[in-house]
Parts: structure tokens; C-alpha cells; sequence
């Protein structure tokens, strides 16, 4: 039986799943127009709780988990791409690669785009995010632009991910999806001096309640009250 190390602690691989899930209920519920609206809001603060966790997370969890790790330098994504380093180039990285470091990068940033600019708009009809009295009607526009043009620039990141773990199932003979179910990669992979003692579930669940709690102060308590007029 090969022997198997534990890389991907078990919050980080809730958080991918779960992001994954939002992001498709996200995209479901904009396309049944009126009908889902409330949904997709409560989704979108869900998302941004989800975010939340995985910006702190990348501070305080695991080795694999945290930026400070995996973001990678112009000069080792270069040699990655180019494999100037050979040994670089063929050994698989623990963690994540220099391009899936970026891919991480990127949707992090997108769905933060898209979550709190949806907390500015207001589409006259439907829906108003929580933030939208206290903009003017020109950022009012900009949000709205941003809100209904980024998810374009998701739906590409999220076709490029899929495509990358395609190409290294079928290419390079390299599973991505079973480690990020299970944790684990095998010792062909990895060395053993990559894994992780433990996954922090105590430290993960304070953090995710903190994050919970600060999103429902964000979009509850903390939201402007919208004083109605009538004559």
C-alpha cells in the first residue's frame, strides 16, 4: 500500500468545496432573474464570509495554506514555466504550483470584486445591497458594472482551472482532485518533510465563527437603516 502524507488540511479543503458550490449556486440563482434574488444575495454574503476565512486562513493555517508559502516570485514562476530548473520542473509541488498559486490568487480577488460590489447596487426593481444610501449614483454605476461584467472574468478563471486539472490527469498522469478530497497525496509525490501534523480544526472553527460574526455585523447591524418616505 503506498504510503500517503497529509498536505491539504481538512478547513482548507472545506472552504474549496463549499466556495465551489457557492460560486455555481451564485451563478444559478443570477440567471433565474427575480425569482432567486434574495438567494443570490444571501449567497453572495455567504461568499464573502467563505472569502473572509480564506484571506486569514492563508495568514494563520497550515504550511500549504498560507500565502506566504505559495505565492510565487516572478523568478520561480518563470523558471516554472520555462522548467529552466529542471529538477523544479519535474517534481511535483507539495502544495500549490506557481500557476495554481496565481489561479487562487485570481478567483480570491474576483469574487471579492463581485461580492462587494453587489453590496453597492441597487437594480431599481428587485434588490438593493445593503450599502447602496451611502454611494453616490456614479459609484452606484460602477459597482453595478463591476457586480454584473465581473462574473464573466470568473466563469473564464473557473473553465482555465478545470482545463489545467485536466491537463495534468491526462498529461502529466497527476491527480488533483483526490488529494483535495482527501488531504493526502502519495509519497511518489511529495516528501515526507511536506507534511502537515495536523489540520487546526479548533483554531479553523473560532475562525470561522469570527467570520460569521463579522459578516452578519457587516451586512445586518452595521448596514445603513433606509428610512421610508411617504406623502
Amino acid at each position: 500500500m503506498t504510503k500517503k502524507y497529509l498536505i491539504w488540511d481538512l478547513p482548507l479543503r472545506i472552504f474549496h468545496w463549499s466556495f465551489a458550490l457557492t460560486i455555481l449556486a451564485l451563478w444559478y440563482t443570477a440567471e433565474q432573474g427575480s425569482e432567486l434574488v434574495e438567494i443570490h444575495m444571501q449567497l453572495g454574503y455567504v461568499a464573502l464570509g467563505l472569502l473572509t476565512f480564506r484571506i486569514l486562513w492563508g495568514i494563520v493555517g497550515p504550511t500549504h495554506a498560507r500565502f506566504s508559502q505559495f505565492i510565487p516570485s516572478p523568478k520561480k514562476l518563470i523558471n516554472y514555466l520555462f522548467k529552466r530548473d529542471s529538477k523544479q520542473g519535474n517534481t511535483p509541488s507539495a502544495g500549490h504550483n506557481p500557476l495554481g498559486a496565481l489561479m487562487v490568487i485570481l478567483m480570491i480577488v474576483l469574487v471579492s470584486v463581485q461580492a462587494i460590489s453587489g453590496l453597492f447596487i441597487d437594480n431599481d426593481v428587485f434588490s438593493t445591497g445593503p450599502y447602496n444610501s451611502v454611494v453616490s449614483g456614479d459609484t452606484e454605476k460602477l459597482m453595478s458594472f463591476l457586480h454584473h461584467n465581473t462574473f464573466d472574468l470568473v466563469l473564464i478563471a473557473i473553465a482555465l482551472h478545470i482545463g489545467a486539472i485536466a491537463y495534468y490527469a491526462l498529461v502529466k498522469k497527476l491527480n488533483l482532485v483526490t488529494p483535495m478530497l482527501t488531504g493526502k497525496k502519495d509519497a511518489k509525490d511529495v516528501d515526507s518533510s511536506a507534511e502537515i501534523p495536523h489540520s487546526k480544526i479548533i483554531l479553523a472553527i473560532i475562525l470561522a465563527l469570527v467570520c460569521a460574526a463579522f459578516i452578519y455585523w457587516l451586512v445586518v447591524i452595521n448596514a445603513p437603516v433606509i428610512e421610508d418616505f411617504y406623502y
